[in-house]
């Protein structure tokens, strides 16, 4: 399932990702700290 929608919720040291598909469902949600957010090219893996 692909994420139509990716949130971001800023944090001082630890960021929230979410992405939701078309239809609304949770395709993925995880907790992702700064340095790790840096360096990410692709949150779905």
């Amino acid at each position: 399932m692909e994420a139509t929608t990716v949130g971001l919720d800023l944090g001082k040291d630890i960021f929230q990702v979410h992405g939701i598909s078309a239809d609304g469902t949770v395709v993925f949600n995880r907790s992702i700290r700064r340095r790790q957010l840096l360096k990410c090219n692709d949150l779905r893996t």
